[in-house]
C-alpha cells in the first residue's frame, strides 16, 4: 500500500540542469532514508545520493559537487538537483525509501524510474 512516484525527468543539453522529485504516500509511519539510484543500460544499478532523517547525506563520486539531494520532512519528499549534466549521467533513475509500514515491519520500497538523457 505504499506508493514511491518520481517525477522530472526528461532530455536535457549537457551542461543543463534538471531536478527530480519523489514523493513517498500511502501506508507508511516513518522514514528512515530516502535516496536516489541510477542504471544505464548495459550496467549495474548505482547509487547516485542518498539522505538519513538527520538530512546527513553522501553522494557517489561520479556526482559530488554537481548534484544535490534534499529532503522536505513533512511531505515525505526527496528531491534531486542534478546540474552540470554529462551525457555519461543518462540513465533511469530510482527513487529509494527506507520505511516503517503501518504493520511496523521495515521495508525498502523503490518509485518505478523517470528517465534522464542529456545529449552532447
Amino acid at each position: 500500500q505504499v506508493q514511491v512516484v518520481e517525477s522530472g525527468g526528461g532530455l536535457v543539453q549537457a551542461g543543463g540542469s534538471l531536478r527530480l522529485s519523489c514523493v513517498a504516500s500511502g501506508s507508511i509511519l516513518s522514514i528512515n532514508s530516502m535516496g536516489w539510484y541510477r542504471q544505464a543500460p548495459g550496467k549495474q544499478r548505482e547509487l547516485v545520493a542518498t539522505i538519513r532523517s538527520d538530512d546527513s547525506t553522501n553522494y557517489a563520486d561520479s556526482v559530488k559537487g554537481r548534484f544535490t539531494i534534499s529532503r522536505d520532512n513533512a511531505k515525505n519528499t526527496v528531491s534531486l538537483q542534478m546540474n552540470s549534466l554529462k551525457p555519461e549521467d543518462t540513465a533511469v533513475y530510482y527513487c529509494n525509501v527506507l520505511g516503517t509500514d503501518t504493520y511496523r515491519v521495515r521495508r525498502l520500497y523503490w518509485g518505478q524510474g523517470t528517465q534522464v538523457t542529456v545529449s552532447s
